[in-house]
């Protein structure tokens, strides 16, 4: 009998027959002995290594240095130029000095106010994204500490909407179990955000449509492009805000960049592709007029647009949940052309 055909046998490590040897070892041994191959261990077992980062030289950003000096020179001006103004006023009449007094020390009130305004909005997106890469290195390590804590600041960042209360509970009473780290971020990610997502993806859908038919019927280029940054600026803006983020103006050209960045690295070739299969698929270049291609060809991008604006905004990474795919909004879009056409 050979020993591919050996059946299910009993012996013991002490036995003389038994013999343990290595895999690579060479050698034959003789009729009736049982050889042991051992497994390595897991701990035995070769681990990557990353390489090290090589550290960059600091130099000198001359362009923020730039920037800073005109900005402090400005502001110096313009303080110089209100004293002057105020000195003037009193040197006229000493009520028209007051009332400029006031005005100013209101335009300073208002300035820090929106200051702090743009500061505090600046940190909500830095925690975000800061949450959305710890959430994402939880994944990969499974550290049950680690997801508790990013639990808590995901209940403390959704406590001001209403609509996840119920989720918010569940997520504090399974705070105890024993579930592994990773699990934990898969079920946090569908307690809450399976409704932010839907209510992601309307905004996605109807600032696609509404791009799609203004641009169609529009006259003119230039209010084309107005209207596309227009509706794409408050598309991300609502999308930050239904994920928790308060960007001010600093916040959404920050937010803004970090979304082409997000789109140009990682969706450009494949938005291309889907776009030219959505095109050829439904047959627009042959049954539409072209300004209505051009509007369906806008809606598109728009909604690639959002789709980088939902992963850039979202404080977890898509797991135990599907991503919003752009053939969806596409279908949709397409069938609110069709309904319309109808």
């Amino acid at each position: 009998m050979s020993e591919k055909t050996r059946k299910p046998a009993t012996f013991k490590l002490d036995d003389a027959n038994v013999v343990v040897v290595d895999a690579d070892e060479p050698g034959h041994l003789t009729r009736g002995t049982v050889r042991i191959t051992p497994e390595p261990e897991p701990a035995q077992l070769p681990v990557p290594v990353e390489a090290p980062a090589m550290p960059t030289r600091r130099r000198v950003r001359w362009g923020t240095m730039f920037w800073a000096a005109t900005a402090g020179l400005i502001l110096l001006g313009a303080g110089l130029g209100i004293v002057q103004l105020i000195e003037d006023l009193f040197a006229r009449s000493e009520s028209l000095g007051y009332l400029g007094l006031g005005l100013a020390a209101a335009a300073g009130l208002a300035l820090a106010a929106v200051t702090g305004r743009e500061v505090f909005g600046l940190m909500r997106l830095a925690a975000i994204e800061k949450l959305h890469a710890r959430a994402a290195a939880v994944l990969v390590s499974d550290d049950r500490a680690e997801s508790r804590a990013i639990v808590g600041d995901l209940v403390r960042l959704a406590h001001q909407n209403p609509h996840l209360a119920r989720a918010r509970a569940a997520l504090t009473k399974h705070a105890g179990d024993i579930i592994d780290g990773a699990d934990m971020i898969r079920l946090a990610e569908r307690e809450l955000m399976t409704p932010l997502d839907q209510e992601a993806r309307r905004i996605v859908s109807t600032a696609a449509q509404r791009v799609s038919v203004v641009t169609a019927v529009s006259p003119r280029a230039l209010f084309d492009v107005l209207f596309v940054f227009v509706a794409a600026m408050k598309m991300i803006r609502q999308l930050a805000r239904l994920y928790g983020g308060r960007p001010g103006t600093l916040g959404m050209l920050s937010l803004l960049r970090h979304v082409i960045a997000h789109l140009a690295i990682t969706g450009g070739m494949a938005a291309g592709d889907t776009l030219l299969q959505q095109m050829l698929g439904h047959g627009i270049a042959a049954k539409l007029s072209q300004r209505l291609g051009e509007g369906v060809l806008n809606g598109l991008l728009t909604a690639r647009l959002g789709l980088a604006a939902i992963d850039v905004t979202r404080p977890l990474p898509f797991t135990a949940l599907p991503r919003p795919a752009l053939t969806d909004l596409a279908g949709d879009l397409l069938r609110k052309r069709d309904d319309k056409e109808d």
